[in-house]
C-alpha cells in the first residue's frame, strides 16, 4: 500500500517539477552532510597514526589520562557543533539558508586550517576543531531545512535523505584517505595525517563556490516579505510558469500557514517562538520526537562504531594497522551504499516509520550478536590460539558490524535529519531543528567522551550489551510514538499533530487521511484563491469580487 500510494502522489506531480535546477540545488546542500562524515571517519584513524602520536604527546600518563586526552581531541568538534546548531537558528531566519551555508563554510575551513598548522600544540588543535565544529554543527540545521523547503512532497523523503547519505560519503572518503596515506606516506612524516585533514578545507571551499549558483528557498522569502522574489525562485525550482496550478497551490499553502501562525502568535514577546514550541501540545510532541530520536539514536552505538571503528575491529581480531584501516574502508562503503539505497528506494516507498522500525531491528540483532560473541570469546585479541569455531564466529561479528551499519543508515540516520526538518511549522522550523540538533551534538559529545572510558570499565562485551538494550527501547518507542509523514505536504503536518497525543504514533495517518484529501470543489476553490495570491505576489493587487 505504501508503494501504491507513493505512485499516486508522484502521478500528481508535473514532470517539469523533477528538473535539473531542483536536483542541482539539492546536490549542493545535500553534500553538506559529508562535513560530519569526514570528521567522524578521519579523527579515529588520525589519533592512532604513529606520526600523530609522535607529534602530540598522547600516550603519556595512566590509561585513564590517555583515554581522556584522546577523547578530548575526538569530541571537540561535537562540542563546537552544539554552539553551531544554536547559531544556525539565528542565522537561518536572519540571513537566509544560502547565506548561512556560506558562513558555515568559512568557519569549517578556518577551523581545520588551524588544526593542520598546530605542529604539536594540543591546545591549538583543540581550538581549531572547536571552530570547525561551529560550522559542522550548522550544516545539520541549514542543509535539511533547505532541502525540505525546496523538495516537492512526492519525493521529499528521497531528496532530504541525500544529506543523510552524504554523511557516509564523507565517512567512506575519510576511511580511504586514512588507509591510503598510511600505506603510501611514511609514518615518520606529519604529512601522513595532514593530507587527510586537508579534505575538510578543499570541500568547504568547493561548496562555498557552488553556493552562489543556487536560489534561496521560496518559503524563507515569503516569511521575510519578499514575495516577488519568492515566486520567481519557486517558478525556477519547479520549472513552471507562475500561473500553473501546481505553483499556485504551493504558494497559497505556504502563505495561509504563515498567516495562521502570525495570527496565533500576535502580540507575543521576543521569546514567543520558544514558548510556542514548548507550550503548545502539538509542537511539544514534535519536539519530543526530535529529542527522543537523538537520544536513542546516538546511544544505539552506531556513532561510536563509526568514530572508533579501528579500535572495534582490533577487538574483533583485526590487529594490523593497515588491516584495521582497510576494514574501516569496507564499513564506509557499506554505510555509503546503504544510505543511498534507503534514500532512493525505501524512505518514500515504504514510509519513514516502517524504514525506521526495520533499521533498528537490524541494529538490535547485530549488536546483540557482537555482545554475545565478546562475552563467549573475551580474549580473542590477546591470544592467537583460538579455535576454528571461535575464528568463524569472529568473522560473523565483523559482518555484524557491517549489518549494523546498514540498519543505522536505513533507520536512525535517515529519520533524524528528514523528520526533524519536515515536522515543524515554517516559523518554528529553524528553532526546532536547532534545538534538536543541539541535543544531537550534546549526546554525540557525551558519547564520544564516554566510549573510551566505557571500554575500560565495562569491557567491550558490556558496551555492546548496553547498545542492545537501547535499541530494544528504540523499537518500543517507535511503535508507540512515531507517526508516518510520507506523502504529506509540510503545511499538512498541522492536521497530523492535532490528533490526540496517544493516537498520533499508531493511528495518526489513518485518522488524518480524510482531512488530507481535498474534494474537487475544495480544489477549485483553492485554485481561485491562489490566482489572487499570485497576482498580489506580482504587485498587481487586484480587487476581489
Amino acid at each position: 500500500m505504501g508503494i501504491f500510494s507513493h505512485k499516486l502522489t508522484l502521478a500528481d506531480t508535473p514532470k517539469e517539477v523533477l528538473n535539473w535546477r531542483l536536483y542541482w540545488s539539492v546536490a549542493v546542500f545535500g553534500i553538506l552532510g559529508a562535513s560530519r562524515g569526514f570528521d567522524e571517519g578521519l579523527v579515529g584513524g588520525m589519533i592512532n597514526l604513529a606520526c600523530f602520536k609522535s607529534e602530540f604527546p598522547l600516550d603519556v600518563g595512566t590509561e585513564d589520562e590517555i583515554a581522556n586526552r584522546k577523547s578530548n581531541i575526538t569530541s571537540m568538534v561535537q562540542l563546537g557543533s552544539i554552539g553551531g546548531a544554536l547559531l544556525a537558528f539565528v542565522l537561518c531566519d536572519k540571513i537566509g539558508r544560502v547565506r548561512s551555508l556560506q558562513a558555515l563554510c568559512v568557519l569549517w575551513a578556518t577551523g581545520f586550517a588551524i588544526v593542520i598548522s598546530s605542529f604539536g600544540s594540543i591546545p591549538q588543535i583543540l581550538t581549531g576543531r572547536f571552530i570547525a565544529g561551529l560550522g559542522i554543527g550548522m550544516t545539520t540545521v541549514v542543509g535539511p531545512t533547505y532541502l525540505v523547503e525546496v523538495a516537492p512532497k512526492s519525493i521529499r523523503g528521497m531528496l532530504t535523505s541525500v544529506f543523510a547519505g552524504a554523511v557516509y560519503l564523507g565517512v567512506m572518503i575519510a576511511y580511504f584517505g586514512n588507509w591510503g596515506c598510511s600505506i603510501n606516506i611514511s609514518n615518520t612524516s606529519r604529512t601522513q595525517w595532514v593530507v587527510p585533514q586537508s579534505i575538510h578545507i578543499i570541500f568547504a571551499g568547493f561548496i562555498f563556490m557552488l553556493s552562489w549558483t543556487v536560489p534561496e528557498t521560496p518559503r524563507w522569502l515569503i516569511m521575510t516579505g519578499k514575495r516577488e522574489k519568492a515566486l520567481a525562485n519557486l517558478c525556477k525550482l519547479r520549472n513552471l510558469p507562475s500561473d500553473h496550478p501546481f505553483v499556485q497551490s504551493e504558494v497559497i499553502a505556504v502563505t495561509e500557514q504563515l498567516e495562521r501562525e502570525k495570527e496565533s502568535t500576535r502580540g507575543t514577546s521576543r521569546w514567543g517562538k520558544l514558548r510556542e514550541l514548548t507550550m503548545i501540545p502539538a509542537n511539544r510532541y514534535r519536539l519530543m520526537l526530535g529529542i527522543m530520536s537523538q537520544l536513542l539514536g546516538q546511544w544505539s552505538g552506531a556513532s561510536a562504531i563509526t568514530i572508533y571503528a579501528a579500535d572495534f575491529f582490533s577487538v574483533l581480531g583485526k590487529t594490523g594497522q593497515s588491516e584495521k584501516l582497510f576494514a574501516t574502508c569496507i564499513l564506509g562503503i557499506v554505510k555509503f551504499a546503504s544510505a543511498y539505497i534507503c534514500a532512493f528506494f525505501l524512505i518514500d516507498f515504504i514510509g519513514r516509520r516502517r524504514a525506521l522500525y526495520c533499521g533498528i531491528a537490524l541494529q538490535t540483532i547485530s549488536v546483540c550478536y557482537i555482545a554475545i560473541y565478546l562475552g563467549v570469546v573475551p580474549n580473542s585479541v590477546e591470544t592467537t590460539a583460538i579455535s576454528d569455531s571461535a575464528r568463524r564466529a569472529s568473522l560473523g561479528a565483523i559482518a555484524a558490524i557491517y549489518v549494523s551499519g546498514f540498519g543505522w543508515a536505513m533507520g536512525w540516520n535517515s529519520f533524524q535529519y528528514l523528520v526533524n526538518a519536515e515536522i515543524y511549522p515554517i516559523r518554528l522550523r529553524a528553532l526546532g531543528s536547532s534545538i534538536v540538533m543541539c541535543f544531537h551534538f550534546v549526546n554525540q559529545f557525551a558519547n564520544t567522551k564516554a566510549v573510551p572510558a566505557m571500554l575500560l570499565t565495562m569491557s567491550n562485551y558490556g558496551f555492546f550489551a548496553f547498545c542492545t538494550v537501547i535499541c530494544v527501547l528504540g523499537l518500543i518507542w517507535v511503535w508507540f510514538f512515531v507517526p508516518e509523514t510520507a506523502g504529506k505536504s509540510l503545511e499538512a503536518m498541522d492536521t497530523l499533530f492535532a490528533v490526540p497525543w496517544h493516537q498520533i504514533g499508531r493511528h495518526g495517518k489513518e485518522l488524518t487521511a480524510d482531512e488530507g484529501s481535498h474534494s474537487e470543489a475544495a480544489r477549485v476553490d483553492d485554485m481561485e484563491k491562489a490566482e489572487y495570491e499570485v497576482e498580489e505576489f506580482k504587485g498587481q493587487n487586484p480587487a476581489r469580487s
